[in-house]
């Protein structure tokens, strides 16, 4: 194995990771699904730490680190709407977030140019939010925690999902209209 790879392999694993923790949480085994949340959440930290410390960056990982997370967030989101823990709206929210990024990177890439897929501030943001989120919910079911606290987790993401969505659609619409045709 090369270890440029490793970073890679990290993302697959966190991939892989996304099985056993949606099963367990339908399963209301909530301990067990916040320490495989965890690990995953390490390891996403881990590979891009490694990728960018020792210049390991590569493509595929330019694809694989962002589609684990997605992966691993949407599917949480999901089940833990399932199960009656966060509202429909909020999944519907991030997904719509997640399509309109990627229709619009598709369209700048077919239509303008090359696209450089580095997240931004607010995107990164995002993810943690989202996290975080993940984390209070499933945490709010092993501990008790004040019923203010996910509500207002809630709300909180819902505003860094809007806000990042629309800071990519102005960045890359300043992009396109300053780009020379």
């Amino acid at each position: 194995m090369n270890l440029r790879q490793l970073p890679n392999i990290i993302s697959v694993f966190r991939i892989l990771l996304v099985f056993p923790i949606i099963y367990l949480l339908l399963n209301q085994e909530y301990q067990q699904t916040l320490v495989l949340f965890v690990i995953a959440g390490v390891s996403d930290g881990v590979d891009g730490f490694l990728a960018k410390h020792y210049g390991w960056q590569t493509w595929l990982g330019g694809v694989l680190d962002p589609l684990a997370d997605k992966f691993l967030l949407i599917s949480c989101f999901i089940a833990l709407a399932w199960m009656g823990l966060l509202p429909w709206w909020l999944v519907a929210l991030v997904m719509l977030r997640d399509v309109v990024i990627i229709a619009g990177a598709t369209y700048y890439y077919f239509r303008v140019d090359r696209i450089d897929a580095q997240p931004t501030f607010l995107s990164k943001f995002n993810t943690v939010s989202q996290i975080g989120l993940v984390v209070v919910v499933i945490l709010a079911k092993i501990v008790s925690l004040p019923s203010w606290l996910v509500a207002t987790m809630i709300v909180f993401v819902a505003f860094t999902t809007i806000s990042s969505g629309l800071d990519y659609a102005i960045a890359w619409s300043r992009r396109a209209k300053h780009h020379p045709h």
